[in-house]
């Protein structure tokens, strides 16, 4: 089991050097320069515990103006280390926050380490654009999303220029950016 702040260095590592280091999300970078990127890490290893604290950090997350805390990246190292189990929890999660009656102010996003696209083979590199070094909860603003998918010319873009942006460096290239666990 690692540490919890190794759990936040290996998250922040993947988030500064994938997410934001391959603009894979176009959005990501001013909200961590701004500090608005709450890092949380669950030691939960059971999905009903993981449930649990995901809705703490919801809680949390609404609970706080956006200039403050905008975003949450939750991190699961200790369990749903199986992709389906965790597709499974992440459904719970959204119907959760349709249950706290925040569905339209908080969305859920997911990665995990062997996150497979549908239709897609597990070692296509294109999967890696939703494959965290752990498994994670990413709760996000829909406010903020409506305001940067709005002041980007083409979002429906982004989807299909990662790909591209995996496709080019292949494999390697996503190794050599050393974005997984720490040993």
């Amino acid at each position: 089991m690692p540490a919890a702040d190794t759990v936040v260095a290996d998250t922040r590592r993947w988030l500064e050097r994938a997410v934001i280091g391959l603009n894979l999300c176009p959005f990501a970078k001013a909200v961590l320069a701004k500090g608005q990127v709450h890092f949380a890490v669950t030691e939960s290893d059971q999905a009903p515990d993981v449930l649990r604290d995901f809705e703490r950090e919801l809680q949390a997350l609404v609970a706080l103006d956006a200039a403050k805390r905008d975003t949450t990246l939750l991190a699961i190292p200790n369990a749903l280390q199986d992709f389906l189990d965790f597709n499974d929890l992440t459904a719970k999660a959204e119907r959760l926050v349709r249950k706290r009656g925040l569905e339209g102010v908080v969305q859920v996003a997911s990665f995990h380490p062997r996150f497979v696209f549908a239709g897609t083979d597990e070692d296509d590199i294109t999967n890696a654009t939703n494959r965290a070094p752990y498994p994670t909860l990413h709760l996000l603003r829909e406010e903020s999303i409506d305001r940067a998918v709005a002041a980007f010319p083409d979002p429906a873009a982004i989807y299909e220029t990662n790909m591209q942006t995996l496709e080019d460096p292949g494999e390697e290239g996503w190794k050599a950016l050393g974005v997984g666990p720490s040993p």
